[in-house]
């Protein structure tokens, strides 16, 4: 799994390890969670992207949903956590990154992590290394914090000659853990949703499949109709897996709380607005609010700004001062 504190550098990251252009240089986020799988120094792998730890742009039960989503993508756990930063643009939120980390994936999480510095053009990687090591102590504190493994990587992806490498880094690193992948008690939850969903859709496409295996048997025999058959059955397969892991119960629960709690919250701060012009105001803004607040999957924020320019001729307000903890505002004149 590639994590990125903010910018580009895990999308630059992505292309290194898959040595093709899978996100372009003007990428800095991503709103939705990814798998692509690849080739690194010969060896098969998947990589899974979210969005960046402290991307703004997302709301608190978006995030929620795509932190799900990216352990169903890795199920049952990621091999290693590869934490991207710029090398020339750490800045106090990456410093603690780690401790965000510990909270979404899980304590442990940090022996299973490598750190990953971008730098930009064709530089000496010793002398690099050696300023990482023995120059700029911030960089060396970043790298503590992860247990001392990290890498160097060139933002130009066509650099093929770093992947030998981050490969042998990561398998040192695996080593040293018993060449275990990570898990907690989220990545099993999500491995158990993923699963029973999988029977479901199994379940779903019984008939599809025994018509299938019944076309199969009258156009091949022996070898070959084996051959279609398990080339058949691990397409399906593959099919089912990927629906499973973006649409499973896990997920449709997050997302239905997330819906829910933006109708809450939406249609309060919409029905206080509203109490401006009155019982009427009430239920039109409470109606709008909980329709915004719910699209937004639970953020006040979207439904305060949706409405600003139709509350601020009424009353002149300051928006900052309302208190969404407690549901309610306190307006000044």
């Amino acid at each position: 799994m590639v994590v990125g504190s903010r910018g580009p550098s895990q999308f630059q990251l992505t292309n290194a390890i898959l040595g093709r252009e899978e996100f372009s240089k003007d990428v800095s986020r991503i709103s939705a969670s990814m798998k692509k799988m690849g080739e690194l120094a010969g060896r098969r792998v998947v990589v899974v992207n979210g969005p960046n730890v402290y991307e703004k742009d997302i709301s608190h039960a978006k995030r929620k949903m795509e932190l799900r989503r990216s352990k169903c993508l890795c199920i049952p756990g990621p091999h290693a956590f590869l934490v991207a930063f710029d090398m020339e643009k750490i800045s106090p939120d990456d410093m603690k990154t780690a401790r965000l980390l510990k909270g979404r994936f899980g304590r442990n999480c940090l022996t299973h992590c490598m750190v990953l510095l971008a730098y930009e053009g064709h530089l000496d990687r010793s002398v690099l290394e050696n300023r990482v090591k023995n120059t700029d102590w911030h960089l060396r504190e970043l790298i503590e914090k992860y247990g001392g493994c990290f890498h160097l990587f060139s933002k130009n992806w066509r650099d093929r000659s770093q992947e030998r490498e981050l490969l042998r880094k990561i398998e040192l690193m695996l080593a040293s853990l018993g060449g275990c992948h990570f898990s907690s008690r989220t990545f099993r939850k999500a491995e158990g949703c993923v699963k029973r969903e999988e029977k479901r859709l199994r379940r779903q496409r019984t008939e599809e499949i025994e018509r299938t295996w019944d076309e199969l048997e009258k156009h091949y025999v022996a070898e070959e109709l084996c051959f279609q058959k398990d080339s058949y059955i691990a397409n399906i397969s593959a099919e089912i897996r990927a629906k499973a892991e973006l649409d499973n119960g896990w997920l449709r629960t997050s997302l239905a709380i997330g819906l829910g709690t933006g109708l809450v919250v939406g249609a309060v701060i919409g029905a206080l607005f509203g109490s401006i012009e009155g019982p009427g105001g009430m239920v039109l803004f409470g109606v709008i609010g909980g329709a915004v607040g719910g699209s937004a999957g639970g953020t006040a924020h979207v439904a305060i700004k949706h409405m600003e320019n139709r509350v601020a001729p009424l009353a002149r307000l300051n928006f900052n001062s309302i208190f969404i903890n407690r549901f309610f505002a306190a307006p000044r004149t």
